[in-house]
């Protein structure tokens, strides 16, 4: 597993990260204090506190580059 800070701090941005996400088999999870919900779920996303960094847990051991190439858009330094 990886985990990655992220910014989804607009709709337009929410909708193009879990068109992106979607596109693997792999399951993803986003963290946000306690909350932990599904990242493929774009109305569990709106839940969340967007104006804050996120965690993205990548439940990943194969692909994982092509994975961090498709979500560098949202990646927090």
């Amino acid at each position: 597993m990886k985990t990655v800070k992220i910014s989804l701090n607009s709709i337009d941005k929410v909708k193009a990260f879990v068109n992106d996400i979607t596109k693997f088999e792999t399951d993803f999870d986003l963290v946000s204090g306690r909350y932990v919900i599904d990242a493929k779920s774009i109305m569990g996303i709106f839940s969340l506190d967007l104006s804050k960094n996120i965690d993205l847990n990548i439940h990943a051991d194969d692909n994982i580059d092509d994975i961090m190439n498709a979500l560098k858009p949202y990646i927090v330094q």
